[in-house]
């Protein structure tokens, strides 16, 4: 069970987001977008793949996880609407960087209903530096749904990440009466070292 204190992680002060910022935020699915990105960046946000592999693959296996902030928050309404529950409905929210040599290339973001994972069982609060998105890609009794993507709001990114126009992705994982959404935002320093690593090879 998930315990119900917060984990505030040294590292960085997480703030909840609100929900008033971006009522309007659409994820879209790929033949919704207009203008469409480059193929490259394409191939990134609708890899049906593990991306912990990818990037630990692209890092030559200097992969990390970098925990920021774990526990319990009122879910954003796009979250809550992902996830089938009422407006400002409560979660467990647990927020990381994905490292490739140290460096942050990817912000990642997933939630999950109080009800449904207090009711599950799966340890939320005991992943610390390990990949959550691994964990659900592996267990062959997660079914993900459809990738879907958009801009993601830099007010929303962590401090030391804000850009403007990152791209972001999400997708759902159901286990029986549980279901984790998982989005993961692009930053810059990832797009310039995939672009060295395809020019190279």
């Amino acid at each position: 069970m998930v315990s119900s204190r917060p984990h505030l992680l040294p590292f960085k002060t997480s703030v909840p987001h609100t929900n008033s910022i971006f009522p309007t935020l659409q994820w879209l699915p790929q033949h919704l977008l207009s203008p469409r990105p480059d193929a490259g960046v394409l191939d990134w946000l609708f890899d049906e793949g593990s991306l912990t592999r990818r990037l630990t693959h692209l890092s030559d296996g200097h992969f990390s996880v970098a925990p920021l902030f774990e526990g319990w928050q009122p879910l954003r309404d796009d979250e809550c609407a992902a996830l089938d529950l009422a407006p400002g409905s409560e979660g467990w929210v647990r927020e990381v960087y994905l490292h490739g040599h140290g460096e942050p290339w990817v912000f990642a973001r997933s939630v999950a209903a109080r009800s449904a994972l207090q009711g599950d069982g799966l340890q939320m609060d005991g992943l610390g530096s390990r990949s959550l998105g691994e964990l659900l890609f592996c267990d062959q009794a997660f079914q993900r749904g459809p990738i879907e993507v958009c801009h993601y709001p830099e007010q929303w990114l962590p401090r030391d990440a804000r850009a403007a126009e990152l791209w972001g992705r999400r997708s759902r994982f159901d286990r029986g009466a549980l279901s984790v959404l998982v989005a993961e935002i692009f930053l810059p320093r990832l797009w310039s070292v995939a672009r060295a690593y395809s020019e190279t090879y």
